[in-house]
């Protein structure tokens, strides 16, 4: 069993080119059964890979063929089926970027409002700090270790040594 990659890396064509052809009439139904998934990679059996490299071999046109009713056949056709399966490739990732981004910014927001939450919080709480200090300086419950380091006779303590202790 190969997979897909491996096939079109043996008959040098892109992996969508590979894909587009197993698309098409007969070779889709050719196929039914020769194909698996093993670890979400599409797998082809010996039979299968025949059939798929016989379908490139006959697609390479020949000389004197030319196109009908305007219509494009050959190495052209080819590219436009590589660009076609190419473009698809890309939109295919593209709507999974859209969708991961949309994500991404759902939890910048969500992360910003915890933020803030924080924040507001931590200033209350430096608010509820501060005041708990000043009423504990007002009410002369700060010191409580330096109430037995009396200053001497006529030195006056300001509140920052009290609060500090110098």
């Amino acid at each position: 069993m190969k997979t897909i990659r491996e096939i079109a890396d043996e008959i040098g064509v892109s992996k969508q080119a590979v894909f587009k052809k197993i698309k098409r009439e007969p070779l889709s139904t050719s196929l039914q059964g020769l194909t698996s998934t093993v670890d979400g990679r599409l797998t082809v059996s010996v039979d299968g890979e025949k059939l798929i490299k016989q379908a490139f071999s006959a697609g390479t046109p020949s000389t004197n063929h030319q196109p009908v009713d305007g219509q494009v056949d050959g190495p052209v056709d080819g590219l436009i089926a590589v660009l076609q399966a190419t473009i698809d490739t890309l939109q295919g990732q593209l709507e999974v970027k859209d969708r991961q981004i949309e994500q991404q910014a759902q939890t910048i927001t969500r992360l910003s409002d915890a933020l803030v939450a924080a924040q507001q919080t931590a200033a209350a709480a430096q608010a509820l700090h501060a005041g708990t200090i000043q009423q504990q300086l007002l009410s002369g419950e700060a010191g409580a270790d330096q109430q037995h380091q009396e200053p001497e006779p006529g030195q006056r303590r300001s509140w920052f040594s009290r609060f500090f202790g110098n």
